[in-house]
């Protein structure tokens, strides 16, 4: 079978699968997303991942459009329905369609839903051995980065400057000289003495769910982490850097604007969490790495 895409109570082929151009989510930018990583076809972290979804839901005043339970099953229906083992489940919810207003709809909006699959973007292993290497941009992006919202464009531009550099992400700076995260990834550097170093989880940054996991699979195994911003310069002099995100798990980062960090090699507590994470996506869903 084609590819297939769930919009709104039907399973369609991916091509004729649209919204009206009155959707909120076109407009206005007016929704949230999530991304779930599938492997066997069984999802990494679905219930955290469809936590957040509620919470974005409701900082955004957005209905569930449908129980959490009847969620569930339209996810496994569009995944079974898609010939691919591995991959990832993109979910969209937006306010749903209304006349073209600034103002919230005054009467109750019915919300629009969006669900499809995506080849599989994991590194691979070369990638890992080697290390990306990340560039720095200003970070342009509004106040509310904890909500994931489809409003992406800060993303976007910034994205663009690592894409021009020929290097894989691009890490954000605030106007006050430290590093938020990654376009699509959270970030992280290791010191001399070990710690693991990554911004707090507030306002600044969207929490990842893959961020989540790591940073307690460190925790279990007494390894230090201390959440607080850090700046370009920092990563630089760092004896590692890394990223995490749910479509690359976790991966070293080895250069940062032209400056090597580890002499350009990934470093032992990346490759040692990298490798724990592994793990547990292989306890969730059976998938084993080389």
């Amino acid at each position: 079978m084609s590819r297939v895409t769930y919009v709104n109570g039907r399973y369609l082929p991916h091509h004729l699968a649209v919204v009206s151009v009155e959707d909120r989510g076109y407009q206005f930018s007016d929704g949230v997303y999530e991304y779930i990583a599938f492997y066997h076809r069984r999802m990494v972290d679905d219930g955290p991942h469809l936590d957040r979804l509620e919470r974005s839901l409701k900082e955004l005043r957005i209905a569930m459009p449908m129980s959490r339970r009847a969620l569930e099953l339209v996810i496994a229906e569009t995944i079974g329905l898609n010939a691919r083992e591995d991959g990832g489940l993109y979910l969209q919810i937006t306010r749903g369609v209304a006349k073209r207003d600034h103002a919230l709809p005054a009467k109750p909006v019915r919300p629009a839903l969006v669900a499809t699959v995506y080849p599989s973007k994991l590194p691979g292993a070369a990638d890992i051995a080697h290390g990306a290497r990340a560039v720095t941009s200003p970070d342009w992006r509004w106040t509310r980065r904890d909500i994931k919202t489809v409003s992406l464009l800060g993303n976007v531009l910034a994205r663009d400057v690592s894409a021009r550099a020929g290097v894989r992400e691009t890490w954000m700076v605030d106007d006050k000289g430290f590093v938020t995260e990654g376009t699509s990834s959270n970030a992280y550097i290791v010191t001399a003495d070990g710690r693991i170093i990554t911004r707090q989880a507030d306002w600044s940054i969207l929490n990842g769910i893959t961020r989540e996991a790591v940073l307690t699979l460190a925790r279990e195994r007494q390894m230090q982490v201390e959440e607080r911003p850090f700046t370009p310069a920092e990563a630089k002099a760092a004896t590692e850097a890394f990223l995490t995100s749910t479509s690359a798990n976790v991966l070293p980062i080895v250069e940062l604007d032209g400056a090597p960090i580890n002499g350009g090699r990934p470093g032992p507590v990346t490759l040692k969490l990298l490798s724990l994470y592994q793990e547990r996506i292989t306890r969730q869903t059976g998938k084993t790495f080389a």
